[in-house]
């Protein structure tokens, strides 16, 4: 759990049952309920010890994940995990909606509306609205941690997908691929993460998969990333140099969906390579020191270690380490869900409003988002209900609850929480252990071999 000293400042988190005995005993105070951050009231920052922790970021076009670990003698012991969950894709889709509405509208028999987009001009260093949200979600979160821990450094993983080298096979700097203890590792990441870590023709999990040559190298296939695949041992020696027209002949479904997999767009591999140096940039802009390591060490220090595949692994297993103690059993999900829109009207499918949304969204001291807390004394609705509020201008709230959704609850019941801050939490368990257990679906072992 995060600790602050009676003024506000960060101390080293501690462990959860001291947490609870610190609050029992009255000497501390609930400063925050989601992440939980106590506040202690008898201690400051002056008369405390403070050794500090390291902040790990694992980047990703969809998910970034964050570990707060600490660090002596290249041994870290995970204290807490972060799987930031970003919505790039529907900040794309709604600027491709308006821009669709505002060319319809154009195009209709209405009166002129010269396009806005000829006297515009992008200052160096723009991003897309939907790459820079990514940065600024990660930036939001480091910004937080540091309010909260006594971060002393940051380690973020510099992914470099080659596209060029994905898609032609050929490397730009001659075999620099293929040299040193991390081989292969950026190309066989990139595999796993298309394939949803199981075999391309039998869907196999919790297997070892081996790299597959769709069309046979002995017909004349080449080593690019769109023929490539990952495949189960059997189903990689049934294969063999057979071609998949034949080898799946009697499956002409699986084979439309491999073929058009293969051809898929290296969009994500895209996102992250035009994001990369801006958070790298927005990092150390912190004045926090920051170490950035590659894609390929990440994986090869998990498999030294026997960490299963997950974004908060990975986040804790960036940069130079011998080996990893221990990681938290919970990871914290944080959904980026947005703090509501602007517009008050809803549009029709001609792009012109339908109807109209309430004038303020404040409504009897709360607002859609926030986490509350309501006690119904009596009724079909009796009981504790804590969830996410979703105000309407009758008084009667709904409250998204972990299990389901409790409708037209009285504001009377309802107490505050926590203040909607545009993020939506829930929590699951961290990957297991490689050593103590087999491995499972989300990360399965992966062999150099195929046809």
């Amino acid at each position: 759990m995060f600790v602050l000293d009676q003024h506000g400042h960060p101390l080293d988190p501690c462990h959860p049952v001291r947490a609870r005995r610190l609050l029992a005993a009255g000497r501390a105070v609930v400063h925050r309920h989601t992440p939980f951050v106590i506040r202690l009231r008898d201690r400051a920052a002056a008369d405390s010890t403070v050794q500090g922790v390291q902040v790990g970021i694992d980047p990703g076009s969809h998910h970034t994940g964050i570990a707060v670990f600490t660090e002596r003698d290249a041994n870290r012991t995970g204290l807490y995990s972060i799987q930031l969950d970003h919505r790039g894709r529907q900040i794309r889709d709604k600027l491709t909606a308006r821009a669709h509405y505002r060319r319809g509208r154009r195009s209709r028999n209405l009166r002129y509306r010269p396009p806005r987009f000829s006297n515009r001009t992008k200052p160096d260093g723009w991003l897309a609205p939907s790459l820079k949200h990514r940065v600024d979600t990660t930036m939001s979160w480091v910004s937080r941690l540091t309010r909260w821990a006594p971060v002393t450094a940051v380690q973020v993983e510099r992914v470099a997908f080659d596209n060029h080298a994905l898609s032609a096979g050929q490397p730009l700097e001659g075999v620099a691929y293929q040299q040193g203890t991390l081989a292969g590792y950026e190309v066989r990441e990139y595999l796993l993460a298309t394939w949803g870590r199981a075999c391309a023709y039998c869907g196999a999990l919790d297997v070892p998969l081996n790299i597959d040559h769709i069309h046979p190298r002995s017909r004349g296939g080449s080593d690019r990333i769109s023929n490539l695949a990952v495949a189960c041992i059997p189903c990689n020696q049934a294969k063999n140099s057979t071609l998949v027209e034949e080898f799946l002949k009697a499956r002409p479904a699986l084979l439309a969906k491999i073929l058009r997999q293969v051809k898929a767009p290296l969009r994500d591999a895209a996102a992250v390579n035009a994001t990369r140096w801006a958070l790298w940039r927005a990092l150390t802009v912190t004045g926090l020191p920051v170490v950035t390591a590659s894609g390929g060490r990440t994986k090869w220090n998990r498999s030294r270690t026997g960490a299963m595949k997950s974004h908060t692994l990975d986040a804790l297993h960036v940069g130079e380490l011998d080996t990893v103690t221990t990681w938290p059993r919970v990871v914290l999900v944080v959904k980026a869900t947005g703090r509501g829109t602007y517009a008050r009207t809803r549009a029709d499918k001609y792009g012109f409003p339908r109807l109209a949304l309430p004038r303020t969204k404040n409504i009897r001291g709360f607002q859609t988002g926030d986490l509350v807390r309501a006690v119904v004394p009596t009724g079909k609705k009796a009981g504790t209900h804590t969830g996410r509020v979703a105000v309407r201008s009758t008084g009667s709230f709904n409250i998204r609850t972990r299990h389901d959704l409790v409708q037209g609850i009285n504001h009377r019941y309802v107490r505050l929480l926590q203040r909607a801050d545009g993020y939506a939490y829930t929590t699951h368990p961290e990957a297991r252990h490689r050593a103590a257990f087999p491995p499972g679906p989300e990360e399965p072992d992966i062999h150099a071999g195929g046809s």
